[in-house]
């Protein structure tokens, strides 16, 4: 059984990586073709019109409605991982229920333990990109606000790169939340990583816009 589990992980995480990977070099190749490089289009077209325009209120709201839902989304994550790390050090065994799903696998109090140690770090993961995320929106929500000429460090395209650094992390703090799915899934043995991971292909490749 043992050989069962190592191999359906390594399928699953592979299966992952692969799908990242692909959409990595699609935004690079085909960016309009993806949801990720559509919105970095948009964001740039945004900033453009709001500094033209000087939408400082609409700039203001907007920038505030991200914040909120980084911050959110921040917090979420440190709870979670933080509970499932108070799990892994106060479980003495694992949960039966655990065990009876598991068909396949190989049932190891250290394997389960460490799964939970895994999870815990997949949100830790999500909270230190939300954190990021927040900042470089609060440093966009100043310096949309300067116009160009008073200084010359600042402009369209300055505000922009920043926004996009915040988005990135924003996007990457989102995946470790699907992560999550199949992680989480993964307590149960690696029928279910496998079985979960192949669920969030298809929802990802449906979000991310393929066309």
């Amino acid at each position: 059984m043992l050989h069962w589990e190592y191999g359906i992980t390594l399928l699953a995480f592979t299966l992952l990586g692969g799908y990242h990977f692909y959409l990595f070099w699609r935004i690079r190749r085909r960016p309009l073709s993806t949801a990720v490089g559509l919105s970095r289009r948009i964001r740039k077209l945004w900033v453009k019109r709001i500094i033209q325009e000087g939408r400082d209120i609409l700039a203001v709201q907007t920038l505030r409605n991200w914040t909120m839902a980084a911050t959110l989304l921040a917090s979420t994550a440190i709870l979670l991982g933080l509970g499932l790390l108070n799990v892994a050090f106060t479980t003495e065994q694992q949960p039966q229920l655990s065990k009876l799903l598991n068909y396949l696998g190989y049932d190891s109090e250290l394997a389960w333990l460490l799964k939970l140690v895994i999870l815990s770090g997949d949100f830790f993961f999500a909270f230190f990109n939300f954190t990021l995320a927040i900042r470089y929106y609060n440093h966009t929500g100043f310096m949309i606000n300067v116009p160009a000429c008073q200084e010359a460090g600042v402009s369209a395209k300055t505000v922009t790169e920043i926004l996009q650094r915040g988005a990135n992390h924003y996007t990457l703090g989102m995946r470790g939340y699907y992560l999550a799915i199949p992680l989480s899934l993964w307590l149960f043995g690696s029928v279910w990583l496998l079985g979960g991971t192949l669920l969030l292909l298809v929802v990802l490749y449906r979000l991310d816009r393929f066309v």
